[in-house]
C-alpha cells in the first residue's frame, strides 16, 4: 500500500505542473511520446543487460501498450468533446473497472459483495468532482470510457502475470515501455500538432521530471504496488489521485476548492479503502 500512496503524491504534484505549465502551450501527444521515451531510456540499462524470455518481454509490452499507449489516444482524445471538468468526472469509474477484470481473469464470480468497494471509492470521487455535463458529449464519454479500460486492464494483467522476484521485475520492466512507446509514437506520428513543441526551459525540466519520475519510476512503483495488494485496494487507490490533486493545487496555486464535498468525498474513499482491506483477495 505505501508504493501505491508515495506514487499518488508523485502524481499529484504532476497534474499540477501539467496544468500550469504545458496545458494548451505544448502538444499533449508529444508530450506523451517524450514521457514514454524517458521512461524507456531510464530502464534501457537493465533491458541491455540482462535477458528476458521472449514470451514474458511480448506479455510487458502488450500490458504497457494497452495500459500506456492506447489509454493516453483515448484519453487525449476525449478533450475534443468534452471540457475538463467532463473527463474529470468520468474518470471515476476505474475502480469498477479493476474489480470486474480481476473476477474475469481469475474466471471467478461477479458480485455486488466484490464491487462494493469500488463503488463506494466512485460515489467518493463524484461527491468531490461532479459537475453537470453539456449537452454534446457521448462520443468523449465513450473515449474516457476507454482510456479508463484500458488502464484498469493493464494493473490487473501485470498483477497477475508471473514475473518471479522484485529484482526480476525490475530487470524487465523496460518491456512495459517498450509497447507503450511505440503505441505513442504511432499516436504524435497521426496527431501531434509539431508546432507546438515545448519552447522554454521549464517545459523541457517539467518533461525530464514527467518521464523519468512521474512515468518511469511511477509506473513501476505503481504496477509494483498493485502486486502487493488486493483488487479491492488497488481499485480504491485509483480514485484517492483525485482529493490528493486538488488538494496540491490548493497549497500550491490556491485554487479554489468546495472543502465540504471535499471533506465528505475523501471520507468516503477512505472508508471504502479500508472496506477493500477488509475484503479478501
Amino acid at each position: 500500500m505505501q508504493l501505491l500512496i508515495w506514487v499518488t503524491l508523485i502524481w499529484s504534484f504532476s497534474f499540477s505542473l501539467i496544468g500550469e505549465f504545458l496545458a494548451g502551450k505544448v502538444d499533449p501527444y508529444l508530450a506523451v511520446g517524450s514521457r514514454m521515451a524517458l521512461a524507456l531510456l531510464l530502464f534501457l540499462p537493465w533491458l541491455i543487460r540482462y535477458k528476458t524470455p521472449p514470451k514474458q518481454a511480448l506479455a510487458l509490452a502488450g500490458i504497457g501498450a494497452v495500459q500506456l499507449g492506447l489509454m493516453y489516444l483515448f484519453f487525449y482524445h476525449s478533450f475534443l468533446y468534452l471540457t475538463v471538468a467532463e473527463v474529470l468526472l468520468f474518470t471515476i469509474l476505474t475502480p469498477v473497472y479493476v474489480v470486474l477484470f480481476d473476477r474475469i481473469l481469475q474466471r471467478q464470480v461477479i458480485s455486488w459483495r466484490w464491487l462494493g468497494p469500488a463503488t463506494l471509492a466512485v460515489l467518493g470521487a463524484l461527491v468531490i468532482r461532479f459537475t453537470a455535463p453539456t449537452t454534446d458529449f457521448w462520443l468523449g464519454l465513450m473515449l474516457v470510457q476507454a482510456a479508463n479500460l484500458c488502464f484498469a486492464f493493464g494493473q490487473v494483467a501485470y498483477r497477475q502475470l508471473n514475473l518471479g522476484s522484485s529484482m526480476l521485475q525490475q530487470q524487465s520492466f523496460g518491456w512495459f515501455f517498450v509497447g507503450a512507446s511505440l503505441v505513442a509514437a504511432v499516436g504524435a506520428w497521426l496527431f501531434a500538432d509539431w508546432q507546438k513543441v515545448p519552447q522554454q526551459g521549464s517545459e523541457w525540466a517539467i518533461l525530464v521530471w514527467l518521464g523519468l519520475v512521474a512515468s518511469g519510476l511511477g509506473y513501476w512503483l505503481w504496477n509494483a504496488g498493485a502486486r502487493q495488494v488486493n483488487a479491492h485496494q488497488l481499485a480504491v487507490m485509483n480514485n484517492l489521485l483525485i482529493p490528493a490533486g486538488l488538494l496540491v493545487n490548493f497549497v500550491l496555486w490556491q485554487h479554489q476548492v468546495n472543502w465540504l464535498t471535499f471533506s465528505l468525498g475523501s471520507l468516503l474513499i477512505l472508508l471504502s479503502l479500508g472496506w477493500g482491506k477488509r475484503l479478501s483477495n
